[in-house]
C-alpha cells in the first residue's frame, strides 16, 4: 500500500486544479489552431485575443435549459455525464510530474490507469442507451465497440514497456527513461499506443462516436446545459490525460533527452521546476497533436475502423512484444 502524506494531498489538489483548466486551454488551443489552418481569425471577441471565450462558453452552458427527454431512463441519463469526467480525475494520482512529485506510487499503477480507462466507456454507453433515440443508441453501440477494440493494443503496447522496467509501477517507468526513452526503444509500441489513444478518445479520425453528419450529435444527442458540458469537459481533460500518459510511457515522463549523460547536478527546486516545466511542455505537444491531426484527417468509416484495430493494430502490438521479450531473455535472461 502506497503511503498517503499531506505533500500527495497537496499535489493531487493541483494536479486536479491544473486538469480542470488545462481542458478550458485545451478548448480555446483547438479553436485558434483550427483558425489557423483554415486561414480565419477564430475567437477575437471576449476579451483580448479571445482568452475568455471558454468562460463565456461555461456561462452559457449554465444558464442554458437542462431538457430531459420524457421516455429517457432519468436516472441513468444523468449519471452518465458523470462517469467520464470521474474517470479523467481518478487517472492523475499516479502519475509523475516530476522526481518525487506524485500523489501515490501504487505497485500496480499500470493496471490502476488501464482498469480506470476501460470505466470510461459505460458512461457514453449508459447515455446512449438511456436517452432512447436510435441516434444515441448507435453512437453508444459505437462507443462500445471502438472502445473494447482498442484497448487491447493499447494495453500490449504499455505491457511491452513494462517488460523493460519489469515494474507495474507508472513512478518506475517514468524514471526508467532517464538516459533512454522508451520511443528510441519501443517505436512500433510508441504509434501503437498514440494510434489506439486517438480511438479512446473518440477524437477525429476515430469520431464515429459522435458523427454529426450520420447521427446528429452520436450519444450526447439528447443533452443539454452542463450535462453536455460535462460529456465537452470530459472530452478535453481526456485529451490532456492521454497527452500526459504519451510523455509518461514512451517520452520520458519529465526527463529531457539522455538526461542521465549530460544534466548536471541542479538544486532540489530548480530540478522540480525543471521536471514539471519538461513535462509540461511535451503534455501541451501532444494535445497540439490531438488538435492537428482533427482538423487534418478525415472521418474514418466504421469497417476501416475495425479493420485497423482488430486485423492490424492487435496482432502488431502482440508480435512486438513478444520480439522485445524475446530479444530481453537473450540479452538478459537466464
Amino acid at each position: 500500500m502506497a503511503e498517503v502524506t499531506v505533500t500527495s494531498y497537496i499535489v493531487l489538489g493541483i494536479a486536479l486544479f491544473m486538469l480542470l483548466n488545462s481542458a478550458a486551454l485545451a478548448v480555446y488551443a483547438e479553436r485558434r489552431v483550427a483558425a489557423f489552418i483554415q486561414n480565419r481569425v477564430g475567437p477575437n471577441r471576449v476579451g483580448p485575443l479571445g482568452l475568455l471565450q471558454p468562460i463565456a462558453d461555461v456561462v452559457k452552458l449554465l444558464l442554458k435549459e437542462d431538457v430531459t427527454p420524457n421516455n429517457s431512463y432519468r436516472l441513468l441519463h444523468t449519471i452518465a455525464p458523470v462517469i467520464p469526467v470521474v474517470t479523467a480525475l481518478l487517472t492523475v494520482a499516479v502519475i509523475p510530474f516530476g522526481e518525487g512529485i506524485y500523489a501515490t506510487d501504487i505497485n500496480a499503477g499500470v493496471l490502476y490507469l488501464l482498469a480506470i480507462a476501460s470505466l470510461g466507456v459505460y458512461g457514453v454507453t449508459l447515455a446512449g442507451w438511456s436517452s432512447n433515440s436510435k441516434y444515441s443508441l448507435l453512437g453508444g453501440l459505437r462507443a462500445a465497440a471502438q472502445m473494447i477494440s482498442y484497448e487491447l493494443p493499447l494495453g500490449m503496447a504499455v505491457a511491452s514497456v513494462v517488460i523493460f522496467v519489469g515494474s507495474l509501477s507508472v513512478v518506475d517507468i517514468a524514471a526508467a527513461q532517464e538516459n533512454w526513452w522508451f520511443v528510441f526503444l519501443n517505436p512500433i509500441g510508441a504509434i501503437i499506443f498514440i494510434v489506439a489513444a486517438f480511438a479512446e478518445s473518440n477524437r477525429t479520425p476515430f469520431d464515429l462516436v459522435e458523427a454529426e453528419q450520420e447521427l446528429v450529435g452520436g450519444f450526447h444527442t439528447e443533452y443539454s446545459s452542463m450535462k453536455f458540458g460535462m460529456f465537452f469537459l470530459a472530452e478535453y481533460m481526456h485529451v490532456v490525460i492521454n497527452s500526459m500518459l504519451m510523455t509518461t510511457f514512451f517520452f520520458g515522463s519529465y526527463h529531457l533527452p539522455f538526461a542521465g549523460y549530460w544534466l548536471p547536478e541542479m538544486p532540489e527546486i530548480a530540478k522540480a521546476v525543471l521536471d514539471i516545466s519538461v513535462f509540461t511542455a511535451k503534455t501541451a505537444f501532444f494535445v497540439f497533436l490531438f488538435i492537428w491531426v482533427r482538423w487534418t484527417i478525415p472521418r474514418f468509416k466504421f469497417n476501416q475502423v475495425m479493420k485497423l484495430g482488430w486485423s492490424k493494430l492487435l496482432p502488431i502490438s502482440i508480435l512486438n512484444f513478444i520480439v522485445i521479450a524475446g530479444i530481453l531473455f537473450f540479452l538478459y535472461g537466464s
